[in-house]
């Protein structure tokens, strides 16, 4: 279950190489000039980019816990 999560995270994982680039210090925060925020598909709720795995975390916890009948998939258009 853990790996399709990261599977259907693999986009998002991407900032993983922005945070690279950021620690070698070869672009700066002046780099960015916004945070961007989407419209959660299940939620219905704005939510930082960023954030996308911890909701997912949380969503899969719920399920595990039977708060949810399902577990909802991040699918971005």
């Amino acid at each position: 279950m853990a790996l399709d999560m990261i599977e259907e995270l693999r986009p998002v994982m991407a900032d993983r190489f922005v945070l690279t680039l950021i620690n070698k210090k070869m672009i700066t925060g002046k780099d960015f000039t916004k945070k961007e925020e989407i419209k959660h598909p299940y939620l219905d709720e704005k939510v930082e980019w960023g954030m996308i795995p911890f909701v997912q975390a949380m969503l899969l916890a719920r399920y595990l816990r039977g708060d949810i009948d399902e577990y909802p998939p991040f699918f971005w258009k």
